[in-house]
């Protein structure tokens, strides 16, 4: 495989979901840029940005695709679950519709996007002092769907990077299971093929940007 700044081993579609104004955009953001702004405008439609990150000793390129989270454009993103192989679902921790809402998105997922999509609930804007929806509630709803939980702050950069790295690592684990060992052992560049059946997240924690 080259070692140009381009070379990757798996690249990873991660949409991040849920209603306006949770922050999707400032999650971004942060990831892909380390930067926080209050200023800029909703989304409109659709919107993507792409990081490389290791995980595990493999370089996965993650296209993250940030979606209006407004009715009105619900159609257009409808298309944008396939491929997708791992979503973010987004609530403010200090507005309490958008929590209810993530099981109107969970039902999108269930209907547009593949059985095995990898998905992680964020509960964004913890450092909020108007926070209406407590870490234990949200632990309880992503334990109900069973999937990971984090709490996350685009402001402060709180877990917002724990959060994309273990999307990432559920990613490359169901790639590896799905590729398994192939007779390419060279350092080739196939991506999946390459990972081991036994990689599993190490749960370590991932320092910010």
């Amino acid at each position: 495989m080259s070692k140009g700044n381009n070379a990757f081993d798996l690249l990873a579609k991660v949409l991040i979901i849920g209603d306006s104004g949770v922050g999707k955009t400032c999650l971004l953001l942060r990831f892909c840029e380390n930067s926080f702004t209050t200023s800029h405008l909703a989304t409109i439609g659709i919107d993507f940005k792409m990081k490389t990150i290791e995980v595990e000793g493999k370089r996965v390129k993650v296209q993250i695709w940030d979606t209006a989270g407004q009715d009105r454009f619900k159609t257009i993103t409808q298309t944008y679950y396939r491929g997708a192989m791992g979503i973010i679902l987004a609530y403010a921790v200090n507005d309490r519709e958008s929590f209810q809402n993530i099981e109107n998105w969970m039902k999108q997922i269930k209907e547009h996007a593949s059985e095995d999509v990898c998905k992680i609930l964020v509960g964004n804007k913890s450092d909020m002092p108007d926070r209406c929806i407590e870490y234990e509630e949200g632990k309880r709803l992503a334990d109900s769907y069973g999937i990971q939980f984090f709490e996350t702050s685009a402001k402060d950069c709180r877990n917002v990077n724990d959060a994309f790295y273990e999307v990432a690592r559920e990613i490359k684990g169901k790639a590896a299971l799905k590729n398994g060992p192939t007779p390419q052992t060279n350092g080739g560049s196939s991506g999946g093929a390459q990972l081991k059946k036994d990689d599993k997240p190490s749960g370590k924690d991932s320092k910010c940007c």
